[in-house]
């Protein structure tokens, strides 16, 4: 679905059904140098099973128009913007690393938006190194590679991956190359930046009073179970669920888990 949103081109997935802003509705918010199709499990089983999905492209990513916003607060205030153009009044909002931050301060700027929360390999601070910052400005490449291998658990493909010959890791750096070639603003370093420079995940997490999900990959390198923490024990409604043998992409290694999690919690 393809909507106007502060003069550009938004585009929401909607996991193959026409989208009913009467029907409960649930956000899909994906992380750093990534699009909606990290979601491709999750949001259309919701979709197909009582709930309206929008698996949004933030600017700059995927088919999204516009220029990368540069702060989780502005993109905070474009999903703000998504939801008015929808005509939805209050959703669940359910992000993945980078994403995870922007629903956290939605749900913070909105509180009567958002009625419940889902944060996938969240942490906070979410700092990135020296390191990674300056591949992604001068080195995408470089970077993609370091992301991609540091968010998987292993080169071994899992029991739910699609089936045979579909790589997992290299259906990530394919993606992230994507994005690369699609836009040709530094996506991954504005991403990362905006990550990085983030202040507000505590006074945010205590202002929370929905539900709350935390899903955490006990073999995460990017945003590892003890940089977790704060955000789970400073949001006064938060159940943590840590899944084995999965890093920080979790959609992909653990797919089956994820969704499984996130229907339970969302049906309650």
């Amino acid at each position: 679905m393809l909507m106007n949103v502060l003069g550009q081109q938004a585009y929401c997935y909607t996991g193959g059904k026409v989208f009913n802003a009467e029907l409960p509705t649930v956000v899909f918010i994906h992380g750093a140098q990534h699009d909606h199709s990290v979601w491709a499990l999750q949001s259309r089983y919701f979709a197909h099973h009582g709930y309206s999905v929008l698996a949004v492209d933030l600017p700059g990513h995927g088919r999204s128009t516009g220029e990368p916003l540069s702060t989780v607060e502005a993109m905070a205030d474009w999903l703000l913007a998504v939801l008015d153009a929808a005509r939805v009044q209050k959703a669940a909002l359910v992000g993945h690393s980078m994403g995870s931050l922007i629903a956290l301060e939605t749900a913070f700027r909105a509180p009567e938006r958002a009625g419940r929360l889902g944060l996938l390999a969240t942490a906070y601070p979410m700092k990135v190194s020296d390191a990674l910052l300056e591949a992604s400005l001068n080195d995408e490449q470089t970077a993609i590679d370091m992301v991609n291998i540091w968010s998987h658990s292993s080169i071994a493909h899992k029991p739910s991956s699609p089936g045979p010959g579909f790589s997992v890791l290299g259906g990530n750096q394919r993606l992230m190359q994507f994005i690369s070639r699609r836009h040709p603003a530094k996506v991954f370093h504005t991403d990362f930046s905006a990550c990085n420079a983030y202040g507000n995940g505590e006074a945010a997490a205590k202002s929370i009073a929905c539900p709350t999900l935390m899903i955490i990959g006990k073999r995460d390198m990017m945003t590892p179970p003890k940089a977790s923490a704060l955000l789970a024990k400073t949001i006064a409604a938060c159940e943590l669920v840590q899944l084995d043998n999965c890093g920080h992409a979790m959609m992909a290694e653990q797919p089956d888990a994820v969704l499984e999690t996130l229907y339970r919690f969302m049906s309650k």
